[in-house]
Order: C-alpha cells, then structure tokens, then sequence
C-alpha cells in the first residue's frame, strides 16, 4: 500500500486537497517524507478523536484503512464531523468462516453502526460480498468494488521456464499465510533436490523456523526476511507457492504473475481473485490439503507437471496503479467510479 498511499497523496495535491495521514506510528522510508503524518503511537482511533475535537476540524472525507469497520468509533465520528466517511476493507477472513457469536456481533454492529458509514469499499468481489454477509443486505446500496493496483511495469518478466526446482514464498509470516502446511508437505520429500526461499516477516517466524528444525528441513527452506525488490526477484524462480488460508485481494499472487512466473495457490483463498488458471499459469489445491500440494510439488520435481510459458492474464491489466489511485480519487471528488 504504500506506493498508493504515496501516489494518492500526490494526486490529491495538485488539485489542491490537502490529506492528513493518520497511522500507528511513523515511517521516513521512500516518499513518506512528503506525506503530512500524525504519528498517533499505536492507537489511532483515540488519536484521531482528541486531534479533531482540539483542532475543530472540517474535514470534508474520511477514509480508513485496516480497521474494523461497523463499530461504535464510526458514531463518534458521526457526532462531531459531517465529513463522508468511507472505509476501505482489506480484512482477510478465517477459511471456517466466524464462530457463531461472532457472526451474531457482526451482524447487530451492521444494524447498529452501518448507518454511519457513507460508503463501503472492497478490494474484490469477494471482500464486497463478505461485507454484505457479514453486516447485512442494508450496505448493499452503498458498498463498490475498487481493485487494489501495483506498477505493472517495475516487474521484470520471467523468459525461460526451464525448471531448476527453485521455489518462493512472499507472505506475512502468519498462521492464516498456510506456511506450516507447505512445510508438512515438504517433509515427505527430503530424497529430492530443490529450496524454497520465503521472503517477508510477521508473528508466526518462531514457530514456522521451529517446525522446519523438528523435521530437519534446513537445507530446504531458506528465510530471507523483508525486502524491497520483489519485483526484480520473482524471475529467478520456478514457482510462487502460497497456500493461504485467507485473502481479500492476495499481492503476492498477482506480483508473481505479472512476473510471468507460475503460482501453487489455494483454490479459493490464494485464487480469490481468479486470475491463477489451472496448467496454464499454475496449480491449485484444497485449503489446509496438505497431501493435495505435496502431490503437485512431488508431480514438479519428477517433471511430470510443467509449465511451459506463463503468459500473462489480460486481467491483470485492470489492477495497475494508475487506475486504483484515479478509482480513490474519484471517491473524494464525489464521483463515484
């Protein structure tokens, strides 16, 4: 998000609308120097209450990222801004659904609170359709799709297929990323030769590092941490391998096509979007089926399942940058796209 973040900031300034940022903490890396931020030290929402009722603000939008959206801080803003709020959902859902109680709060937070946002805004279709079932049918009428967009041409694309059994991971470490089923997957298959090297960091390291230490699995996974340039990186591989239990839009697998390099993804979470067509430009798998990827890796290493060229998806086209950020921009000019 960030390249967006920067992009819109700059968009909006030259039509003369100034943006405050409002994030959990500060960050001086790449154009955030140019962003005027409130660093509201890991607690955004009181933050941002106390900062509008001591500066009266008059703000004309709203726009959240990466809350929860239908809770009670929604009517607080209600009661001292006239500003139309509009929340943007990138939530990932659990693969089961939400228990019952949950279900329940959700749906009695969509009656209550729903009425206080003027717009919902998913990232697909599938996070639209999350939205309705979760708050309810009354968010139909103001709920849209907006599609999370990347430079499509800072991806270097991959030219020769020719498999070296080399593997990636992109991901947050979590458990809902599905990492540690790739791991059990890979235990039955020490006989062969290949790595799978996973870029990205999160909460879950410790025990994805301490299952691959049980089963003796180091010379086959290499952790590589954070970095900046996977858009020059995803050529050097043979395949993507995300097996998430749980997407709204999934970076790492449209990355990786505009790449042109193939994906193993989950069927409907890794998959959300569609674009991963099965032999084409990858292989799919149940969630949480652990014996299903083993198979597909165990059918890769013995050359019996190939991709020949990964061509690229025509959709992909409509998930530039460009368009995500004129797509946002027309919110704030109250023209809806």
């Amino acid at each position: 998000m960030d390249y967006f973040f920067w992009m819109f900031d700059k968009q909006c300034k030259e039509k003369d609308i100034q943006i405050d940022w409002f994030f959990p903490n500060l960050s001086h890396h790449g154009e955030y120097f140019n962003l005027s931020i409130h660093d509201c030290n890991y607690n955004v929402e009181n933050y941002f209450f106390t900062f509008c009722k001591q500066n009266k603000t008059d703000y004309s939008h709203i726009i959240t990222h990466f809350l929860e959206l239908c809770t009670p801080s929604f009517y607080k803003i209600k009661q001292f801004s006239k500003a139309e709020i509009i929340a943007i959902d990138h939530n990932p859902r659990p693969l089961n659904g939400y228990p019952l109680k949950k279900k329940i709060e959700k749906r009695i937070k969509g009656i209550l609170f729903s009425r206080y946002i003027d717009l919902f805004v998913g990232v697909s279709e599938y996070s639209q359709s999350q939205l309705i079932k979760e708050f309810g049918r009354q968010i139909k009428k103001k709920s849209i799709v907006i599609f999370n967009g990347l430079e499509i041409s800072k991806f270097i694309k991959k030219e020769t297929f020719n498999s070296n059994n080399q593997f990636i991971v992109a991901s947050h470490l979590r458990k809902d990323k599905g990492i540690q089923d790739l791991i059990l997957a890979v235990k039955d298959l020490k006989s062969f030769d290949f790595t799978i090297d996973i870029y990205g960091k999160g909460c879950f390291e410790k025990e994805l590092k301490k299952m691959i230490r049980d089963f003796s699995l180091q010379n086959f996974f290499n952790f590589k941490g954070s970095v900046s340039n996977l858009n020059e990186i995803y050529c050097k591989y043979d395949y993507l391998i995300h097996p998430s239990h749980g997407e709204t839009f999934c970076y790492s697998v449209v990355e990786s096509l505009l790449s042109n390099l193939p994906v193993i993804t989950t069927r409907n979470q890794g998959n959300v979007l569609g674009l991963v067509v099965e032999n084409k430009n990858g292989f799919l798998f149940e969630e949480l089926n652990v014996a299903e990827l083993k198979e597909i890796l165990l059918n890769i290493l013995l050359n019996k399942f190939e991709i020949g060229d990964c061509s690229e998806n025509s959709n992909l086209k409509s998930l530039s940058l460009t368009k995500m950020v004129a797509n946002h921009l027309a919110l704030v000019l109250d023209n809806k796209p």
